[in-house]
């Protein structure tokens, strides 16, 4: 396995993967760090069970990367990290537990952030907080910004705006449907922007009761979850989990554009390529969902909300570069998105070899 893991590192550029074990608490973790060339590594901390443990180092490893790309197109001074816990957090979360885990992310002395992520909440980062001060989205009371989501949601929003421009010629959302696979906390923020700014919103989620909430307070339709893609559409918001659009469903898709605030919407990276020759317009997930490492990466300077909402509108401009990007070269637009944070990496990477070479 270990020549597996460092040939997968090697791939992909990753610099650090720390295994964290503590037998008291039952803690098995693993955080990857993928870059620090623009700055200490940020990136949340997921709580699931995986079907082995080479899955979840794919998982940190594969995640770690889209944070390193994330904060970049977003104009971050961050870099890229991860982090999985191994297990079931409605089995084995405790209060020793997360703070066991904080005690490994202060023994990396600040190369590594965290945050929430999939199966943690604040307050486990509340706990974490207690251990280590590398760590954001913390409570209010003890000094963080809250919750993330719907600021993440307000960035989602603003792409779509981008993308409504370049696919129908209008820099609006009102009277065009909307699909949204996944009405979570983020999902459900932005079905709320959406309807506020009259689109036609159709959701999903595996939730009844969530879909049940925003179909009797705001009137939306909704569809199976199996079947939320091919629903007739203009825009199909994937807001649920990753890996949702395969060789097979875009071509089931019944949009003509997809914006979403799910992580690793593309199953493979061929995805882009077979989407822009359907001629289905697609904002890339890390550029269209960064709100959340923005709202939290504030914390680090003293959260400001009116900063973090005027930085978090320039994802529609960030959309909206990336699109034009794509169709100038006629390339796929996540290969674009791509470009445009390897170009940043690099010219930091040539400052900082400047700066280390001078006397």
């Amino acid at each position: 396995m270990s020549e597996d893991v460092f040939h997968h590192m090697a791939t992909l550029g990753h610099e650090e993967l720390v295994f964290c074990h503590d037998k008291a608490t039952g803690l098995r973790a693993l955080i990857a760090i993928h870059s620090t060339v623009l700055g200490p590594a940020l990136g949340g901390t997921r709580f699931k069970t995986y079907a082995s443990e080479t899955e979840a180092v794919t998982d940190a490893l594969r995640l770690a990367r889209g944070m390193t790309y994330k904060a970049a197109v977003a104009g971050l001074d961050l870099g890229g990290g991860k982090a999985v816990i191994i297990g079931d957090p409605k089995v084995v979360r405790s209060e020793a537990l997360m703070r066991a885990y904080g005690r490994f992310v202060d023994g990396l002395g600040g190369r590594y952030i965290t945050a929430e992520d999939v199966g943690t909440t604040q307050a486990d980062m509340d706990l974490v907080r207690r251990e280590t001060r590398w760590v954001t989205g913390i409570d209010p009371t003890n000094g963080g910004s809250g919750d993330p989501s719907p600021t993440t949601a307000f960035g989602v929003y603003s792409a779509m705006l981008a993308v409504a421009e370049h696919a129908f010629g209008s820099h609006s959302i009102e009277g065009l449907r909307v699909t949204v696979s996944g009405v979570g906390k983020v999902g459900a923020s932005l079905v709320q922007h959406l309807v506020t700014n009259g689109a036609k919103v159709t959701i999903a989620d595996v939730n009844t009761g969530a879909v049940e909430h925003l179909h009797r307070s705001l009137g939306v339709e909704f569809a199976d979850p199996n079947e939320i893609h091919r629903v007739p559409a203009d825009i199909f918001s994937p807001c649920a989990l990753g890996a949702i659009l395969t060789s097979q469903s875009i071509v089931e898709l019944g949009a003509r554009a997809i914006c979403g605030a799910a992580n690793n919407q593309l199953a493979t990276p061929e995805i882009g390529d077979e989407l822009n020759a359907l001629g289905i317009v697609y904002a890339p997930d890390f550029v269209v969902n960064a709100g959340g490492i923005i709202h939290v990466a504030d914390e680090l300077r003293g959260f400001n909300a009116s900063r973090v909402i005027s930085k978090v509108r320039e994802i529609g401009d960030t959309t909206a570069r990336v699109l034009k990007l794509a169709a100038e070269h006629g390339i796929c637009s996540a290969v674009a998105a791509d470009r445009l944070a390897e170009e940043r990496i690099e010219t930091m990477a040539q400052v900082n070899r400047i700066r280390r070479a001078e006397p």
